[in-house]
């Protein structure tokens, strides 16, 4: 009678689920009633063959036909007990099982199928799926700074949130409507804490952590006056949001609070918050702390701090997370806060990042990076326990998927993440190799890069989609071609304009340097700008301030620097109107000099610092495989100029080191007998420090001296002593122990030669 019941129920739920196509348990909870209802709506569960069981893993055998049941019992006893977050995918003749170890299992197991399903299929089953992070997290700043987000309505967000589950994000953390921002975006389509309290909802109701991202903004929290009035700020904020995981506080970055004043005032926010949350984690951060303000912040660390979890690492910290980790005793977790977003002035500055590139698609540019980011997150996963990745907005959008899926799952390689992205997002895996080969685009010279033809190529051989996420691959693959034409034109029309006053002739300069686009160039122009109408009409991505609202060209918004010069036109044009109008007997001198530029006298050595290809004397230090974040090595970068600006593409480019590293030049082969003099352009951010200039680590060439101009050429005579055995180095070096970015330290070009 029994196994007559079990067979009249198999085939009640059997005939359900050939219409349905979906079997869940009866007494599925709430959370996994909500993932069944979600695969019900994707368009992938049609295409799988057979039945699908979605369950926990205990509920599972109930729900087979008997010779299903025996496989899957013979197969899922040989798994470990029942984790948190881990999932088990098992297939026999036309079943497929999606179980999970515990709700949020359930739902991770489900995004492995939607975003492996190929043909019908999920290939490589059966499996078993321990997440090797316990915290895989995604900052959202709610904004007017970030280049998307402040556009996103509560529907954006949960489609958002959906995808990053589905690659194996357990959590969203919000920026509070406190940060270092304005109050209002005018592309909010709704108020700030409204948006808030929706998607901690939505989080809720996924069954995902909304961890908090506060920031202490007052002044001196010293006053109590002051200290009184953030409480109640705070206070109000937690008890009107409705689900609250965990809160982080970052010491800077934004703030300035010393680590004597934050404790006191975390543990008091700490009290608060777990009146309404009584679950929640709390985590602070020393971003931004001087050396001196590290020091203290680990030593309040080795002290009992029961309302404190652990600490969060992330951009402007002095100590890698490695450091940290060393340093801050055990019962405090750590976790790694990355910045996949920036491109330079960052936390991971792409290596060799082409002058060009920097120039015109910028700090914050669409950039996927499957093979980088990938190496980060393997470099520095030893030293975490979990992580939150820092972005500000879409066009990271591939990197934060990588991050996610190696959070739970390390072993995949950036190849099939990259699949994964282009079958699930494109509905087709093949965009893989386009994502890998958007990265290639950006090692070496761009002028010598044959990768960015293969590229575009590449792209319009797939199947074009009416898709945001094709129109960014889109956008970045005709960028970077329109960018590397661009190049080769006008360091074509430069080198003319040079050969032309070889000869004295000015107007045959001036007119190279006019010389307009050609027509290829202009369509592809034209095409970038559409792409970027498509783009803010789909997702809100604001690609120029003018157009769509962005809160600064550095932001996001290349459109903007689509036309701006990428050779010395201005500069050269001014040197030219100077020299006509000098009195004939002065004009061949300073023609003359025009045409040297930075050609060393004979016997002497130049370096163009922030050029990786006519630097041969920079000391690089670290490479970047082993030192992605460069602390130790040589950074090539920009200024907040541009050739427009009337400054040369040498003074805009130049070479830095991080805090204590110093900037180093080598020099081998001096002649002996001679004396040398030094010539230095000082150029680059507006944010400089003063700098104290050491020869072979003995002689001070120049104490800490700040900037007087931007760009300031400095010129001395070095001591005779100094190269008296053939060879030098120089040294530059920044005030020992302070905190913020460890920027500063900026050298554009280098001159050395005999007196």
């Amino acid at each position: 009678m029994a196994r007559l019941l079990c067979l009249c129920l198999w085939l009640c739920l059997s005939a359900q689920a050939v219409a349905a196509n979906l079997i869940t348990a009866p007494d599925a909870s709430p959370q996994a009633q909500t993932t069944a209802a979600w695969f019900r709506e994707e368009p992938v569960l049609e295409a799988l063959r057979g039945q699908v069981v979605l369950a926990q893993r205990s509920q599972v055998a109930a729900l087979l036909p008997p010779r299903v049941r025996a496989a899957w019992q013979d197969w899922s006893q040989t798994l470990p007990a029942a984790r948190p977050e881990a999932y088990a995918l098992f297939s026999k003749d036309n079943w497929l099982i999606i179980a999970g170890d515990d709700d949020r299992g359930l739902m991770f197991g489900m995004g492995h199928v939607l975003r492996k399903v190929e043909q019908g299929r999920v290939r490589g089953l059966p499996l078993y799926v321990a997440p090797d992070k316990a915290i895989r997290a995604h900052q959202i700043g709610y904004r007017f700074k970030n280049n998307s987000y402040d556009a996103f309505t509560l529907a954006m967000f949960e489609r958002h949130l959906r995808d990053l589950i589905v690659f194996g994000t357990n959590g969203l953390q919000w920026i509070a409507p406190i940060s270092d921002d304005a109050a209002e975006s005018p592309l909010f389509p709704a108020p700030p804490l409204d948006t808030l309290i929706g998607v901690s909802r939505l989080a809720q109701r996924y069954g995902v952590d909304f961890h908090l991202y506060y920031p202490q903004m007052m002044a001196d929290y010293g006053d109590p006056v002051q200290r009184a009035v953030e409480l109640k700020r705070f206070e109000a904020l937690v008890r009107a949001t409705p689900h609250i995981s965990s809160l982080f506080i970052p010491g800077g970055d934004p703030g300035h609070t010393p680590p004597d004043i934050l404790f006191p005032l975390i543990r008091d926010e700490a009290a608060i918050l777990r009146r309404y949350h009584p679950k929640a984690t709390v985590w602070v951060s020393a971003q931004g702390f001087d050396k001196a303000q590290y020091e203290r912040f680990y030593a309040l660390m080795a002290q009992e701090n029961p309302w404190l979890t652990g600490v969060f690492v992330g951009p402007q910290s002095r100590d890698a997370v490695s450091v940290q980790r060393v340093r801050i005793p055990a019962r405090y977790k750590v976790l790694f806060y990355p910045d996949i977003a920036h491109t330079l002035h960052a936390q991971f500055p792409v290596p060799g990042f082409d002058a060009a590139f920097a120039l015109t698609e910028g700090r914050e540019p669409i950039n996927p990076q499957p093979q980088a980011q990938s190496h980060i997150y393997r470099h520095f996963a030893g030293d975490f326990e979990g992580f939150v990745t820092y972005s500000e907005g879409v066009t990271d959008d591939v990197n934060k998927m990588l991050w996610v899926g190696l959070g739970i799952d390390s072993a995949q390689t950036p190849g099939t993440m990259a699949a994964d992205y282009g079958r699930y997002f494109l509905g087709d895996a093949r965009f893989g190799a386009v994502l890998e080969g958007l990265e290639r685009n950006w090692r070496g010279p761009v002028r010598a890069n044959q990768n960015i033809a293969r590229m575009q190529a590449a792209l319009k051989g797939l199947p074009r989609r009416d898709n945001w996420r094709y129109d960014m691959l889109a956008y970045r693959a005709l960028y970077d071609a329109y960018v590397q034409r661009r190049v080769v034109a006008e360091t074509q029309r430069e080198e003319k304009a040079y050969k032309a006053l070889s000869k004295n002739n000015f107007q045959a300069a001036r007119s190279a340097l006019s010389t307009p686009d050609d027509t290829d160039t202009q369509a592809l122009r034209t095409e970038i700008h559409a792409l970027a109408g498509r783009l803010y009409t789909a997702i809100g991505l604001q690609l120029s301030v003018r157009l769509y609202g962005a809160s600064n060209w550095e932001r996001g918004a290349n459109l903007d620097r689509l036309e701006v010069s990428l050779n010395d036109r201005v500069w050269l044009t001014r040197q030219m109107d100077e020299i006509e109008a000098l009195p004939e007997p002065n004009r061949a001198d300073r023609l003359a000099a025009l045409l040297r530029r930075d050609a060393p006298p004979p016997g002497g050595f130049y370096d163009d610092l922030g050029d990786p290809q006519a630097s041969p004397h920079l000391v690089r230090g670290t490479d970047w495989a082993t030192d992605p974040q460069r602390m130790a090595g040589a950074i090539e970068s920009i200024a907040d100029r541009t050739p427009d600006d009337g400054w040369r593409l040498a003074w805009i480019t130049y070479a830095e080191a991080l805090y204590e590293t110093p900037l180093e030049l080598r020099y081998e082969g001096l002649d002996r007998s001679r004396t040398y003099r030094l010539k230095i352009v000082y150029a680059g951010e507006d944010y400089a420090l003063p700098l104290t200039l050491i020869a072979n680590d003995t002689t001070t060439l120049h104490a800490a001296r700040a900037r007087r101009s931007n760009p300031e050429t400095v010129e001395l005579d070095l001591p005779p002593e100094v190269t008296a055995q053939g060879h030098l180095s120089l040294k530059w070096f920044r005030t020992e122990g302070l905190g913020g970015s460890g920027r500063g330290r900026q050298v554009a070009q280098v001159w050395l030669y005999p007196r």
